[in-house]
């Protein structure tokens, strides 16, 4: 079967589907509509052509794409639109959430398969509601049960619908937990540097004019005050190695 006959119904079907296809089931379908026995298309043919609609809509004269997301191929609006459609359904597909679910949900997302216990060990907080929550929202499923614990507890997982929503195609592309740390640590240092930048500025208009110079290994501070210049001469560790005051006179005194 010719790549060109296989690209239009494979487009067709990503295009008509309310869920993400695999390459399995994008193959299993375009033979059963074809039914050409004799000429099948072939998994490697299949991804060939994903690739090519792929290429095709990655173009900038279309406001969507061929994304792979919740585990399968899905048309998706681009980045530079999404606040447009948003204004037909955004408010259908937006999914609140709490502190307490977005936290519950973090901890599902990252230790899965987990058991109400453990989410609850990890939080220190009865978890009920959030995971009945998001069970409601279909951003987690029930997997199974823990044989090896006590009572055999549920154990809960991240559902296609989480991985859908979120824009990633496996849990595999969640962010790791040390880059996370990372960029929250980068955050805290630039907010504490901005702290002192505004204490430096408050410090500086107590006076009525500060003015700083290096001198060697020294540091020279001037400072005006009403009728008096005040020299202080300070070395790195604060030590004060000479303090100056000249009146606007001339007259100079030690202090």
């Amino acid at each position: 079967m010719e790549l060109s006959q296989i690209i239009p119904h494979i487009e067709a079907l990503i295009f008509a589907s309310d869920r993400p296809l695999v390459n399995e089931e994008l193959l299993e379908l375009l033979n059963n509509a074809l039914a050409f026995i004799e000429d099948r298309a072939t998994a490697e043919q299949v991804e060939a052509a994903v690739e090519g609609i792929r290429e095709k809509y990655n173009s900038e004269f279309y406001p969507f794409e061929v994304k792979q997301s919740g585990g399968g191929w899905q048309f998706l609006t681009k980045k530079d639109y999404h606040k447009t459609v948003a204004q037909l359904n955004g408010e259908k597909f937006l999914k609140r959430l709490s502190v307490a679910a977005l936290e519950t949900l973090a901890i599902i997302a990252y230790k899965q398969p987990i058991t109400k216990s453990e989410i609850e060990s990890i939080r220190g907080v009865n978890c009920d509601y959030a995971v009945q929550k998001l069970l409601e929202k279909d951003l987690v499923i029930i997997s199974g049960r823990n044989e090896d614990a006590v009572g055999k507890p549920l154990v809960y997982a991240t559902s296609k619908s989480f991985m859908d929503y979120f824009g990633i195609n496996s849990t595999a592309d969640l962010p790791k937990i040390n880059e996370v740390l990372m960029e929250e640590l980068v955050k805290a240092t630039a907010v504490s540097q901005h702290a002192q930048d505004l204490a430096s500025e408050e410090a500086a208009e107590a006076g009525e004019m500060v003015n700083e110079e290096i001198i060697a290994e020294e540091i020279v501070i001037i400072t005006e005050v009403e009728e008096t210049e005040v020299n202080l001469v300070v070395n790195e560790e604060g030590e004060i190695l000479e303090n100056k005051q000249v009146k606007k006179d001339g007259e100079e005194t030690d202090s």
